[in-house]
């Protein structure tokens, strides 16, 4: 049975014709390797465990993006096509239901079988599949899939690391995913004294969003894996004016150190600060400080996956909900009732403040390359520091749908569009983004009391 996928319109998500084949099936391995590298520190056990229904075990993040290139590439593509094993199309479907039923995502963690070898001799049964389909001159439906399924494996790179991040805070023993090698302490302490945010102000007025330019193919091309520079998910697109008042960004995000002022203020218990629905989730979570901070004798640490550490002030916080981000721009702005109060910025105003220069401020970013594995202190440094990597950054914006979006057509339309209520955008990237996902225009998404990514903040404040 084919899925009902046809092609993802070539007027909006045109093929770079400068790609041979070589360049296509080159990136396709890389971005295949990586993921097999994040894996390799994983036992059996590990790559099995899944600590609660929004995480998936390894082993299924490793199954599912080559299921994603077995039913949307080869099932559609390849000649004779013949499933690898039948069962594999239901086991590790997510959520597409134009291909037909899926395993709960809850219950993920109870598929003992297959074992992780043989989701690996499936991943290299696909693997040899897919370079023997790349070796011709792709067709442009044939290029676009194979991006987006590239695209794909890589926001699953950064799931992949996040939920073992949370799998392992689970267990008693507190291990670490990859121990730090020998002190790293002059990466913990990198960028110097923490500095007051400065306040970089924005004009506003009519401006343009969205991917259709050249500053939404903005980044860095690494030549590892380095994505095809037109490439946008449909949600991106189309670019549109919108109106904007004048407004202000800081130049850094909220950091470790700011956010323990909110939390030895009672910022958690204060209901003045906070939603109705966020307060009601923190208070039946026991929310008391961000995901994976602890209290010990000796004061606050951090769990991450080189291991539990010390709190670094000048690091940027990560693994808050939009609830306590908003929470904490309220109770700043009390704390402050001489200045222009403090909200979380438009996503509109983050990603118009950032075009001025985003090309350089992804060179700047530190991402999964960088092999920190945790939010790092700013860099010294005049302008908007740490726009890309270290953490995404929540805005104050609905993820709703473009005026004159149209989703891709087929199954893979159910990829972003379905997802278009009730949730949140993010901006920027994050220390477990690889570069070469990094652009201007991404538009990442979660519900607002989402807190096990490396989600973050930067405040913002109007001028008039």
């Amino acid at each position: 049975m084919n899925p009902s996928v046809t092609r993802i319109h070539p007027e909006r998500e045109p093929v770079d014709r400068s790609l041979d084949d070589r360049s296509l099936a080159g990136r396709y391995t890389a971005v295949r390797a990586r993921t097999l590298a994040l894996a390799e520190p994983l036992s059996e056990a590990d790559a099995q465990v899944q600590s609660m229904p929004d995480a998936s075990p390894a082993k299924w993040h490793l199954a599912h993006v080559t299921w994603f290139f077995e039913t949307f590439v080869l099932e559609r593509f390849e000649r004779d096509f013949a499933p690898f094993h039948p069962a594999y199309r239901m086991l590790f479907n997510s959520y597409y239901e134009g291909v037909g039923p899926r395993h709960p995502r809850p219950e993920r963690g109870l598929v003992s079988r297959p074992s992780l070898a043989e989701v690996r001799a499936w991943r290299a049964d696909v693997d040899a599949r897919m370079a023997a389909l790349l070796r011709g001159d792709p067709s442009p439906d044939l290029a676009a899939m194979v991006e987006l399924g590239l695209q794909h494996e890589q926001q699953h790179q950064e799931l992949l690391l996040t939920d073992l991040l949370h799998a392992f805070s689970c267990n008693p023993l507190a291990p670490a995913y990859r121990p730090p090698a020998g002190d790293d302490t002059s990466a913990r302490t990198a960028g110097g004294a923490v500095h007051a945010p400065r306040w970089l102000a924005f004009d506003g007025g009519v401006v343009e969003i969205g991917h259709g330019s050249a500053h939404g193919s903005a980044r860095k091309a690494d030549g590892d894996g380095a994505a095809r520079p037109d490439f946008a998910f449909d949600n991106e697109s189309p670019r549109h004016r919108v109106f904007l008042r004048p407004y202000a960004l800081a130049d850094r995000p909220v950091t470790q150190g700011d956010w323990l002022a909110f939390v030895d203020d009672g910022g958690y218990r204060d209901p003045r600060w906070w939603q109705s629905a966020g307060l009601d989730a923190a208070r039946s979570r026991g929310w008391e400080a961000p995901l994976h901070w602890r209290r010990g004798e000796s004061g606050w640490t951090v769990f991450t996956l080189r291991g539990e550490r010390p709190l670094e002030p000048a690091a940027p916080v990560a693994h808050v909900s939009w609830y306590e981000a908003d929470a904490y721009a309220r109770w700043l702005g009390a704390q402050r009732p001489q200045e222009p109060p403090p909200r979380l910025p438009l996503e509109a105003e983050w990603e118009h403040a950032v075009a001025r220069d985003a090309a350089a401020a992804i060179a700047a970013g530190r991402f999964v390359e960088a092999d920190a594995l945790r939010p790092l202190p700013a860099p010294a440094g005049d302008g908007l520091l740490q726009a890309f990597g270290d953490v995404w950054q929540w805005t104050r914006s609905d993820y709703a749908p473009y005026p004159g979006f149209r989703a891709w057509d087929g199954a893979v339309g159910e990829y972003n569009a379905k997802f278009m209520s009730g949730q949140y955008v993010l901006r920027g990237a994050s220390c477990a983004t690889p570069r070469s996902h990094a652009r201007l225009t991404y538009r990442n998404f979660f519900p607002p009391d989402a807190r096990w990514q490396f989600s973050g903040l930067r405040l913002a404040r109007d001028l008039d």
